[in-house]
């Protein structure tokens, strides 16, 4: 595999649709979808099917149910323990989709590793949000979370076709910022047990 230009344009935009799966789960495959269907997005041969009416669809059936369940105060806890597994697969496909390289099983190993990583880090940063959104505001804080994921993931994922390497970057700033607040508070919590 050759890195150039377009690698590197094909791997962000992966990055920008898989991390955005982390905020949604049905949403990033929907505008993948859509942008495959009106021929906007070239997905690898095994995955043209994204683009048809049926997958459409599923894809905007789940959407809505997804993002209406995250309006239900302390369902949307319980469907945070559903979406994070469905994130990782999503971001899993979409990272896969999209990867320029012939080797089918090098394309999901690296599917699984960079847009599955991706997506579960970003589900786990809005659980733990959603959760402390919970705890101190009894739920009611929550709608405004669910709002603010819902333009994310609309947001990363339609900036994504456009300027992928932005959207990458500036999902790549937002994990490592997760990663750090996760130690810290682990390191705490290590300490406080101490």
């Amino acid at each position: 595999m050759e890195i150039n230009m377009e690698t590197i344009s094909a791997i962000a935009l992966g990055i920008g649709l898989s991390a955005s799966t982390g905020f949604r789960v049905f949403i990033p495959l929907l505008v993948a979808g859509l942008a495959s269907h009106f021929g906007m997005l070239p997905l690898g041969e095994s995955f043209v099917w994204m683009g048809s009416l049926p997958a459409l669809i599923c894809f905007g059936v789940a959407a809505v149910v997804e993002v209406l369940a995250y309006y239900i105060p302390f369902v949307d806890n319980l469907v945070d323990s559903i979406a994070t597994p469905l994130a990782v697969g999503a971001g899993t496909l979409l990272m896969t989709s999209v990867f320029p390289a012939d080797n089918e099983w090098m394309k999901w190993v690296l599917g699984f590793v960079i847009g599955g990583g991706a997506a579960a880090t970003i589900q786990s940063g809005s659980a733990i949000t959603r959760l402390l959104s919970t705890k101190f505001t009894a739920g009611t804080g929550n709608p405004i979370v669910s709002t603010g994921e819902g333009v994310a993931a609309t947001g990363f994922s339609l900036l994504s076709l456009v300027a992928p390497i932005l959207v990458a970057a500036l999902l790549i700033i937002f994990i490592v910022v997760i990663l750090r607040l996760v130690y810290r508070k682990l390191l705490k919590r290590k300490s406080g047990a101490n």
